[in-house]
């Protein structure tokens, strides 16, 4: 017999009291509800274990996972964070650090501390630019890099700041000529070659009473085009452009002889990512 629309419909409304009830249920018993416990506990624990281990570190400013060369994790997690390996163990006579990791992160770190040196007070030195650049430059690019700084520091950067032809500040001043990364960031990874750009805040200037020139800071970011050669990263080309400069703090600016004072106490870092 099948149903019609034409047929009419019955529909029976059971009142709550006479809904069926549900079977009874049957009580656990006290030793299985302690074993479930405990395995849940136990299951709950070692999840957070495998979620804790060392992952790989996402590459800063990207937000994935790096693929640098050699197995390496990559350039960092947070970009608040100081993330990476160790600084490395070997310097130049100059005290440039040297001897990087042919990978990403290796890059990045090569960056910060070539950074440093082409930011250095001794670049206005024609004798300590020649050996910074010595130091730091691919063979093959070594002389048009020589030429391109030798032409900007030509153009009266040290007379700017009254130092002699040896970089040397006036008597009772301090010369002061510092940059220091805040991040970095590869733009650019492959192989023998990479590109980075090196988020930095430099100090330039003179230190002591009657200075013309009291030390300054300025935000810039550094980009470096680095060649594996000669088992290192080397400076095959540079550039750099202003900013991003943050808002200036309301903060008391420091005497000239605090800064002297504080140029002489505080080293300089070697640089890690």
């Amino acid at each position: 017999m099948s149903l019609s629309d034409d047929q009419p419909h019955t529909r029976t409304r059971l009142p709550v009291g006479d809904l069926p009830s549900a079977p009874p249920t049957r009580q656990p018993r006290p030793l299985r509800t302690l074993l479930t416990v405990m395995t849940v506990l136990v299951l709950l624990v070692v999840a957070i274990s495998f979620a804790n281990r060392d992952k790989p570190v996402p590459r800063s400013g990207t937000g994935t996972s790096s693929g640098g060369g050699s197995g390496d994790s990559g350039g960092g997690a947070a970009p608040t964070a100081a993330t990476g390996r160790r600084p490395v163990d070997t310097t130049t006579a100059d005290g440039i650090p040297t001897g990087f990791p042919h990978t990403d992160q290796g890059a990045q770190s090569a960056a910060a501390n070539y950074a440093v040196a082409l930011g250095s007070a001794g670049m206005f030195d024609p004798g300590t630019r020649h050996s910074v650049v010595a130091a730091i430059a691919d063979p093959a690019a070594a002389a048009a890099l020589q030429r391109r700084l030798d032409d900007a520091f030509a153009q009266g950067a040290a007379a700017r700041y009254g130092l002699d032809e040896h970089g040397a500040a006036p008597a009772g001043l301090t010369f002061i000529s510092r940059t220091v990364p805040v991040g970095t960031r590869t733009e650019q990874y492959g192989g023998d070659g990479a590109r980075v750009a090196v988020w930095s805040n430099g100090l330039i200037g003179l230190a002591g009473q009657g200075s013309t020139q009291p030390v300054a800071e300025n935000w810039f970011t550094l980009t470096l085009t680095l060649r594996w050669a000669g088992g290192d990263w080397k400076v095959a080309d540079f550039r750099q452009q202003a900013g991003p400069a943050p808002v200036n703090g309301d903060q008391r600016a420091a005497s000239a002889d605090e800064i002297r004072s504080a140029a002489e106490q505080y080293g300089g870092f070697r640089y890690a990512r």
